[in-house]
């Protein structure tokens, strides 16, 4: 998947679009302008004048880091609790979809354990092992459709696409 290049900030509304899209996207930031906030692993930002060498070197990172994240695809929830990525699907049941929804709001990046608790449990004190049993079961659902949970020790989890597919 190709690496967008998008002048910032004047083309906000194109860098918008991309977003929606999970495009990859590297801004060309002048000088004096002030770069946005890049809180999203397929978006990164450069100041211009640059040498074309950094800028094919940052296209290179966010190349990398699409491939990883499925080239752009990524595995969508819907309301009734139906996890979709690519041709597959899996049911989730009302505790699961809440935890895998946190996981997708931050697809390939960690979750804090507080947060997928509060995710899971709102506005309830959720005993450690609560978790991590929801994330074991949540686990075995998802390798079904080819994604998989790892473990970041004592911080939280991260949702991420497996190699190879699983098979049921």
């Amino acid at each position: 998947m190709a690496v967008e290049l998008v002048r910032w900030p004047e083309e906000r509304e194109r860098l918008e679009r991309l977003r929606e899209q999970d495009t990859p996207r590297l801004l060309l930031v002048d000088d004096e302008d002030i770069p946005p906030s890049v809180t999203h692993c397929l978006e990164d930002w450069v100041r211009v004048p640059s040498f074309e060498r950094d800028i094919l070197a940052r296209s290179a990172v966010l190349t990398a880091r699409a491939a990883r994240h499925g080239g752009g695809e990524r595995p969508r929830l819907d309301d009734s609790g139906i996890l979709r990525f690519r041709d597959d699907w899996v049911s989730l049941g009302p505790v699961d979809a809440a935890l895998c929804g946190a996981l997708l709001d931050e697809f390939g990046e960690l979750v804090a354990r507080d947060d997928l608790s509060e995710s899971a449990w709102p506005g309830t004190p959720s005993a450690r092992n609560n978790l991590d049993v929801q994330i074991m079961r949540l686990r075995r659902r998802l390798a079904a459709v080819g994604l998989r949970i790892r473990t970041v020790r004592g911080r939280g989890y991260v949702l991420e696409i497996a190699r190879e597919p699983a098979t049921p």
